[in-house]
């Protein structure tokens, strides 16, 4: 079984790219995100991009492991025993985890920024609602840290088996996708 990871800058079309992984190859979809608002709304607490990340990195101090919630993720997707798409790696430790465990291979999609904040002021989306300059801010907080259990976005996305730029159209994202997986076919 096949699991594909998802990592990629705030915006980028890491969502669009589920979409159709799922609705044309068939994948499974396993979200962070999802995971995440489960344990949230348990807590009573609000869901934005500051509890996400705030509670992920708890959970990957306090379960002593960086990989806890992929981990977790990857434990579902496996029972399902289908392809799968474990979205949104954050990492490095999810990405070394899940390598050792099976045929995985991670996706990275980008886009320019001016785009992707275009993007997330259009989906309008609750941890979406913010200013530009706190769509940086957040977007530099997740790209670098030295701690492993902390975002760390330029590891993930250098450590990619292949690097999507969705800077163009729908027809350009999925030919890229597409071109991807046509190929890894041998272990689909």
């Amino acid at each position: 079984m096949v699991i594909l990871g998802i990592t990629g800058t705030i915006g980028a079309g890491k969502g669009t790219v589920v979409d159709y992984l799922k609705s044309n190859h068939g994948y499974l979809h396993f979200s962070v995100r999802n995971y995440l608002t489960k344990v949230l709304h348990s807590e009573g607490k609000p869901t934005n991009r500051d509890t996400f990340t705030e509670l992920a990195n708890r959970l990957r101090t306090e379960n002593n492991s960086s990989s806890y919630i992929i981990e977790e993720l990857y434990k579902e997707a496996k029972a399902m025993g289908r392809p799968a798409i474990i979205e949104s790696i954050r990492t490095e430790g999810e990405i070394q985890r899940l390598k050792g465990l099976g045929k995985f291979y991670l996706i990275a999609v980008d886009a320019d920024i001016a785009v992707r904040y275009e993007r997330i002021t259009d989906r309008k989306s609750e941890t979406d609602l913010i200013s530009f300059q706190k769509f940086v801010d957040d977007e530099n907080r997740e790209m670098k840290s030295i701690d492993p259990n902390h975002q760390n976005l330029s590891a993930c996305i250098a450590l990619a088996d292949v690097k999507i730029y969705n800077n163009s159209n729908l027809d350009d994202l999925h030919r890229q996708v597409d071109l991807f997986l046509s190929k890894i076919k041998q272990d689909l």
